[in-house]
């Protein structure tokens, strides 16, 4: 049977849709074009000198890894020449990027995690690249503003993200389904591998770091407790799994069926609603999740329907399999909450 490749699917996909121009795929085209330099780099890593520390901090007061860096500054040099975009915005750096203005601007907004789970390349544990896509706000041919970036998940027209392991590869959506794609090295093409992807009603993994058990809230012991005990509605203690690599705990979480947690840590001042950023982590993932059939809240409500205050603004996130993230949700309901973001 003959393979279909990333472009060809997308252009598929564009003749479907009578709006399309083409802007569209060429931003994909140029996002692809970014994640086989990266890929091409992390195989290598051991290699070159791409591994360790650049002596500087991120938005995040992180100490900023080599190919976090590399990795951060190839999606921008690609995507600041692509045409399409008005605006950007990464986990690594503190304010919106603009396009500058010798380079044609677009319609839409690109916000990305250049390189989730770099503190794990060392140990050579999957890592990846998330993106999410919006359509601007602010009027064509106009400065962009923060109105652009500050749009509820609910509001995105595609997300993605591509892993880079044993083999490199991107698990894409643009609203009409998930899919996934596998990079061919030999042809140098992303493969259709994975169509239509549904995530498993139920499953029998829970992912979560317990390193954190007591910033937990009763609320969230309580979770952890119901996955634990012999007497829960699988019949049996729920297999524990944590990588603590994002994109690589959500990949086998979509494929297996289960559900990753990473809630609030109530009582660390340092991460009050959680670790994890909403606009560059939570939400694109939470989009590809539903697009699987799946279910991504903060504890209580739809990630998707949270509106953003500020680009690095952090949320708990619970996602994974239907069954498992409204157990949860029930379980926070009994505790009294709310609203955990």
């Amino acid at each position: 049977m003959p393979q279909v490749t990333v472009t060809e699917h997308l252009l598929l996909h564009q003749k479907r849709n009578p709006m399309a121009t083409g802007r569209f795929t060429s931003l994909l085209s140029q996002l692809i074009l970014s994640a086989k330099i990266i890929s091409r780099e992390v195989s290598k890593a051991g290699l070159v000198d791409v591994l360790g520390f650049t002596g500087e901090m991120n938005v995040q007061g992180e100490e900023v890894k080599k190919l976090d860096e590399y990795s951060n500054s190839v999606l921008i040099h690609r995507m600041e020449r692509s045409g399409v975009l008005c605006t950007m915005a990464s986990e690594e750096n503190a304010d919106p990027i603009p396009i500058p203005e010798k380079f044609p601007s677009g319609d839409y907004v690109l916000i990305f995690d250049p390189l989730d789970g770099s503190s794990n390349i060392e140990a050579n544990v999957n890592i990846g690249t998330i993106f999410s896509i919006y359509r601007r706000k602010t009027p064509p041919n106009s400065a962009s503003t923060l109105e652009d970036l500050l749009q509820p998940g609910v509001e995105q027209v595609a997300a993605g993200y591509f892993i880079y392991g044993p083999s490199t590869m991107m698990i894409f959506s643009a609203g009409k389904g998930l899919h996934g794609f596998t990079l061919d090295p030999s042809v140098g093409e992303f493969l259709l591998s994975h169509p239509d992807i549904k995530i498993p009603e139920r499953g029998s993994i829970y992912s979560i770091n317990e390193g954190y058990y007591t910033y937990w809230d009763e609320a969230t012991r309580d979770v952890v407790s119901y996955f634990k005990d012999p007497a829960n509605q699988l019949g049996r203690p729920y297999s524990s799994r944590y990588i603590g690599s994002l994109v690589a705990d959500f990949h086998r979480t979509l494929l297996y069926g289960g559900i990753f947690l990473y809630p609030a840590d109530m009582r660390d001042p340092k991460k009050p609603k959680g670790k994890l950023r909403l606009m560059c982590e939570a939400n694109p993932l939470s989009f590809l999740v539903e697009q699987a059939w799946g279910l991504s809240t903060d504890g209580v409500n739809r990630i998707l329907d949270i509106q953003p205050t500020e680009i690095h603004q952090r949320v708990p996130l619970i996602i994974g399999s239907p069954f498992e993230v409204e157990k949860v949700r029930e379980i926070y309901l009994k505790h009294g909450y709310t609203c955990l973001s």
